[in-house]
C-alpha cells in the first residue's frame, strides 16, 4: 500500500475521541509517514492549552487557528495528520483536506461516552449531560463527516491497531477502485 498512496496525506477526521490521535499514530508507523495531530501542533504554537484558548480567544479564535495550521501541512506529504472534531465544520479547510485522502474514523455514540466520560480537558464537554451533547455534535457534523473519502467504524472495544488496519485496507480499496489515468495521445 506504501508505493499506491505515492506520498498522498491521510487526514483523519471524526468526533472526540472516536481514536484519531491513537489511530494515527499507529499508521504514521506502519506506513513509514510523519505524524501530526493539529490540536498539539495549536498548543505548542500558542503555549496555550485548547481550553485556555476557547477560554480567552473562544472557539472562533481556536477554528482560524485550525485553518491556519491545515493550510502549512497540506504542501506536504507523506503525513497522517489527525485532526480536532470540528475542523470539517470551515468549507475553508475541505479545500486542504481533499489535496489528501479524508478518512472519517466513526465511532458509535456509546463508545464515545466510554472514552470521554470524565473527560474535563475538552472545553465542548463542559456539560452535565455529555450524552446529549455529544449527540448534538455527531448531528451537526454527521454531513460534513460524509464527505470523507472513506469510512471506517471504531467500536467500544477496538484497540488501534486493529481500526489501523482497517484504514490502510479501505484506503488500499479506495485506490484500487479509481481508474488509471490516461496517458495524453
Amino acid at each position: 500500500m506504501i508505493d499506491s498512496l505515492k506520498g498522498t496525506n491521510l487526514y483523519l477526521i471524526g468526533m472526540m475521541g472516536a481514536g484519531k490521535t491513537s489511530v494515527g499514530k499507529r499508521l504514521s508507523k506502519q506506513l513509514n509517514y510523519r505524524f501530526f495531530d493539529t490540536e498539539a501542533l495549536i498548543e505548542q504554537a500558542t503555549g496555550e492549552s485548547i481550553a485556555q484558548i476557547f477560554a480567552t480567544e473562544g472557539e472562533n479564535a481556536f477554528r482560524q487557528l485550525e485553518t491556519d495550521v491545515l493550510a502549512q501541512l497540506a504542501p506536504y506529504t507523506r503525513l497522517v495528520v489527525a485532526t480536532g472534531g470540528g475542523i470539517v465544520l470551515k468549507p475553508e479547510n475541505w479545500g486542504y483536506l481533499q489535496h489528501g485522502i479524508v478518512v472519517w474514523l466513526d465511532a458509535p455514540l456509546s463508545a464515545l461516552l466510554k472514552r470521554l466520560s470524565g473527560d474535563r480537558n475538552r472545553p465542548l464537554l463542559q456539560t452535565d449531560d455529555l450524552a446529549l451533547k455529544l449527540e448534538t455534535l455527531m448531528s451537526e457534523r454527521h454531513r460534513f463527516y460524509q464527505q470523507a473519502d472513506v469510512r471506517v467504524s471504531s467500536g467500544k472495544s477496538d484497540k488501534p491497531k486493529a481500526v489501523a488496519e482497517r484504514v490502510v485496507n479501505a484506503v488500499e480499496t479506495l485506490i484500487q477502485s479509481q481508474p488509471a489515468p490516461t496517458e495524453p495521445p
